[in-house]
């Protein structure tokens, strides 16, 4: 398996710290809204990084975090009269649901800010006691960068940044421009805080995925993990500042592996809710199936940035509709084993640091060789066997290719249309069980005008949308 380190800017092969095993953290959103198709990227990213470790037989271990304390959490709270619990667990519930319509796997640990307040207390403690935090006159405390010899040298771009990370937190009691708060205390009786012996506040951004991290995973005496990942919006500061308050206070690195997934555009812009561009993942999902999405936004590899637009999702999907055709063709039936080099040109494209590229490339010579096979012998059950094993293997990796064909082909006809095409089919069989062919064949013929097409399988009677059309506005915009 070979990764991308972001910090040495090459690809390294992975090594885990524990034999057979990997550990990977996540940055996670900050619930005080929906999520958007950025965070989405990311989820994909590591879920796919997830899937292929799993695939190569590590046993792995991934945690996602949920900032549910913070400043625009707390002016959600003051807008909106509702408490800070019922903000944050609203916006929590929304994601998972919709990173699930994604087909996204659950972390194995969901850490929240506000349940680990004890671990970010006691590693602030550390950090104070020795002399690598302070504490001023009103009750922040900041960690002190020119106590880690090694700071910048996650994202080399501090020399760049310092001007504007002066500018953006100057506070006259801090040691150094560069310095970051760790605890920001009280502002006033109706701000949210927690009592600490250092003041009455909350906790800085930076400090709660250090102090996660050391709570939920054992390290070594090198690395607290294997893999740290987010966006690469995330490399400066917020990684910076989690990789030197972690080496201070443990003596040893956050991780060996650092991974960051490429921003998400809308028609050549940067998505980004100042710019006004960046649309709800619940408002694509409403018009694009999950699977559709994931195919989409996994079919430009995760390093790279993606330019979001209508056209080359309705060309991504058309793809995809070519899997599904032939899982369709070689269905009904039970998948015997994958073919073994199908398999491995899988495996060693996705452990070529997720090359989404080759792995699609392979997928598609596999769909043009196995209908070409089917035409020359139709009735090859061993090929269906392994085709439908093959394609299942793909839905394991991969994360597509494990619908029942024929629904994926009703994909975008709502339900009250549903009901009215099986109760048609349902009048036809009727028709056809009394041998009144006319009548048969003239709801057959309603049914094609309305663009229904309908197949006659040993199975009953099933059916398909004979094109999908999408009508979505990817210029929508949301509140700045």
């Amino acid at each position: 398996m070979q990764l991308y380190d972001s910090v040495r800017k090459t690809k390294v092969p992975f090594e885990p710290i524990h034999a057979g095993e990997a550990s990977i953290y996540v940055c996670g959103p900050t619930v005080y809204d929906d999520a958007h198709l950025g965070h989405a990227r990311s989820s994909l990213a590591f879920d796919l990084l997830s899937r292929i470790l799993k695939a190569l037989g590590y046993k792995v271990t991934m945690a996602k975090n949920f900032t549910d304390i913070d400043d625009k959490i707390i002016k959600k709270v003051e807008a909106t009269g509702k408490s800070m619990e019922e903000i944050t667990s609203f916006y929590i519930e929304r994601y998972l649901d919709e990173m699930q319509a994604l087909g996204v796997q659950r972390a194995d640990i969901e850490p929240k800010a506000t349940e680990s307040l004890q671990a970010i207390e006691s590693m602030i403690q550390k950090l104070i006691d020795k002399d690598c935090a302070y504490i001023v006159n009103n009750g922040d405390v900041y960690f002190d960068t020119s106590k880690d010899t090694h700071y910048g040298e996650i994202s080399h771009r501090v020399a760049d940044d310092e001007e504007t990370q002066s500018r953006v937190e100057h506070i006259s009691e801090k040691r150094n421009p560069k310095d970051f708060a760790l605890w920001k205390a009280c502002k006033g009786e109706e701000d949210i805080c927690f009592n600490t012996p250092f003041s009455k506040g909350r906790p800085g951004w930076h400090i709660e995925c250090s102090a996660m991290i050391e709570k939920y995973f054992k390290g070594t005496e090198e690395y607290s993990i294997d893999i740290h990942g987010g966006g690469a919006d995330l490399l400066f500061p917020h990684h910076e500042n989690e990789a030197a308050q972690s080496r201070c206070a443990t003596g040893h690195e956050l991780a060996k592996y650092w991974m960051h997934n490429g921003f998400v555009q809308i028609d050549g812009e940067k998505m980004s809710k100042s710019l006004g561009n960046s649309f709800f993942l619940k408002d694509a999902l409403k018009v694009y199936d999950g699977e559709v999405l994931r195919y989409y936004l996994n079919s430009v590899h995760y390093r790279n940035d993606f330019n979001f637009n209508e056209e080359d999702l309705l060309t991504a999907k058309k793809r995809l509709d070519k899997l599904y055709r032939l899982k369709k063709r070689v269905s009904p039936g039970k998948a015997s084993l994958p073919n073994k080099n199908f398999k491995k040109a899988l495996l060693d494209a996705m452990g070529d640091d997720l090359n989404i590229s080759i792995a699609l490339s392979i997928i598609d010579e596999l769909i043009a060789n196995t209908n070409d096979a089917l035409d020359n012998n139709p009735k090859d059950k061993a090929l269906k066997k392994e085709t439908l094993a093959n394609i299942a293997f793909i839905d394991e990796l991969l994360g597509f290719g494990g619908k029942e064909p024929f629904s994926y082909f009703q994909i975008g006809v709502d339900e009250a249309l549903k009901l009215q095409i099986e109760e048609k089919i349902a009048q036809r069989n009727e028709a056809k069980k009394n041998k009144d062919f006319i009548r048969s064949d003239a709801i057959r013929d309603e049914l094609m005008a309305e663009g229904i097409m309908i197949m006659d399988t040993p199975e009953g009677t099933v059916w398909e949308q004979a094109k999908t059309i999408y009508n979505f506005d990817i210029t929508h915009k949301v509140e700045k």
